[in-house]
């Protein structure tokens, strides 16, 4: 009777999983994605330079924001960046990226590539608009979709939605994936029973969350630059003793993206889906979730954490997925049937022995641990902004704690379904908020452009906009 109500409910959520990705947010996402990168002409390509010398720092030297009004503190750019891409960067670069390949084929690597391209003017968007409508708090700036919804659209019962989905998805559903994925990994490789990870693992998160939003930088600082070498290195060394292979990897991923067998057969269907899908799992864009870090960095303009957030994307995907992806494909390990993380580390352990399994278990450690703590940081933000009381932050912490240790024991298919939903409802709200309000983001690129033409260094304040000047609090 149990099993059979069980199987009901995962059938109806696959159903309505499938009915909503395929026919209104895989379009949604192109729309926006296509839309954005014309209007912006093509800003993800044309300021690339740009994006990689302010998330270096090299715009400015110090804050512009009164020392009396954030006590001195402040968050930088490259640290709203690693907040980000802490989340970005986890389980959807290692079992993501295989479970595309795994279900979708080949192909997927390049419908991944393609949403990356077109869907960082979308990241763009979203980020510089939070910068706008951020608010200040008594250590930091914060701020995000649900701001810009209430401040920009003038509608804060969308912003009140969306606050409830995006804790939902990221401070529940998304930590149960990571922390089993983990515990996984980790009891497979060393033997320990998973509930004794689950329990350390659990302590752990408590005690970087509890240290508030500058702990979580702090954090995500050492930790993803250093993680993210480790995986790029280990890639590159399979990728280059493989050289001769890449032209077939190549032509496996584009016969597999346009290949007459793969229309004939269905699965280009297939491809196309799976790629956008887990490549909107693996790097956001457009999903309302970044721009909640974004909202965090000091900086002089709104463009410029556009343009950070932005490159993000490009890390994400074109740089770390891609390594998964030829790792997998080079191996050959994708006909073993192995799925998720289980194939990532076959591909893996087959190019350089056993000790690869033990790479393995450390980087997922690492890259689902970061992850955790960037998906936290995106429930506090919104759980802020339902209530201002301390008292539901204090909770929902706890409740993280709980559900970390829930994800080391329970199964992940359910989670898996749940989580897509979510995130679809999330990417469907952001990106009719970010359409309506993408004037402003337009706007401000020109005035970034302007300025740096007459030779300064962008700077914005709010008087530049009198007609919304009221609705921004951080640019005086």
């Amino acid at each position: 009777m149990i099993y059979n109500f069980i199987n009901s409910i995962l059938n109806l959520l696959n159903e309505a999983n499938d009915f909503l990705w395929t026919y209104i947010i895989i379009g949604l996402l192109i729309f926006s994605a296509l839309y954005f990168t014309i209007r912006t002409r093509g800003v993800q390509f044309v300021l690339l330079k740009d994006m990689i010398r302010i998330m270096l720092g090299q715009d400015k030297k110090k804050e512009k924001i009164p020392q009396d009004k954030t006590k001195g503190k402040y968050i930088s750019s490259f640290g709203a960046f690693t907040v980000s891409l802490s989340s970005r960067v986890g389980t959807g670069n290692l079992a993501g990226v295989a479970s595309a390949i795994f279900v979708g084929g080949p192909g997927a690597v390049f419908w991944m590539w393609i949403m990356a391209l077109f869907g960082a003017a979308t990241a763009f968007v979203e980020s510089t608009l939070a910068q706008l409508y951020k608010r200040r708090g008594k250590d930091s700036f914060y701020g995000g979709p649900a701001y810009y919804m209430q401040k920009g659209l003038h509608r804060k019962w969308m912003g009140i939605v969306f606050a409830i989905l995006i804790t939902t998805t990221f401070g529940m559903a998304y930590q149960v994936i990571q922390s089993n994925t983990l515990c996984d990994s980790l009891s497979n490789a060393i033997g320990i029973d998973r509930i004794s990870i689950g329990v350390a693992l659990t302590i752990c998160t408590l005690i970087i969350i509890f240290g508030g939003i500058h702990r979580i930088t702090g954090f995500s600082n050492k930790i993803v630059p250093a993680m993210t070498l480790g995986y790029l290195l280990l890639a590159l060394y399979i990728v280059f003793s493989n050289i001769d292979l890449l032209p077939s990897v190549f032509k496996q991923i584009i016969d597999g993206a346009f290949g007459l067998e793969q229309v004939t057969g269905g699965t280009l269907g297939a491809a196309m889906m799976q790629g956008i899908k887990r490549g909107l799992f693996s790097n956001e864009a457009g999903e309302g979730s970044a721009p909640n870090a974004a909202a965090v960095a000091d900086t002089s303009h709104p463009v410029k954490q556009g343009l950070v957030q932005a490159l993000g994307v490009f890390v994400d995907t074109l740089i770390i997925c891609t390594c998964t992806a030829f790792i997998i494909l080079i191996s050959g390990a994708r006909t073993s049937g192995a799925d998720g993380i289980l194939l990532t580390t076959k591909a893996i352990e087959s190019q350089v022995g056993e000790w690869g399994k033990y790479f393995m278990t450390a980087a997922i450690f690492l890259f689902a641990y970061s992850t955790i703590i960037g998906n936290y940081f995106y429930g506090e933000a919104n759980i802020r902004f339902v209530t201002k009381r301390g008292i539901a932050v204090t909770l929902f912490r706890i409740i993280t704690g709980g559900v970390v240790m829930v994800g080391a024991i329970v199964s992940l298919q359910t989670a898996w379904s749940f989580a897509d939903i979510m995130m679809g409802l999330m990417t469907i709200f952001n990106l009719i908020a970010i359409l309506l309000l993408s004037n402003k983001v337009f706007f401000l690129l020109r005035n970034y452009i302007s300025q740096k033409k007459a030779g300064k260094e962008p700077e914005f304040h709010r008087n530049m906009m009198p007609d919304i000047e009221k609705d921004i609090e951080c640019w005086d």
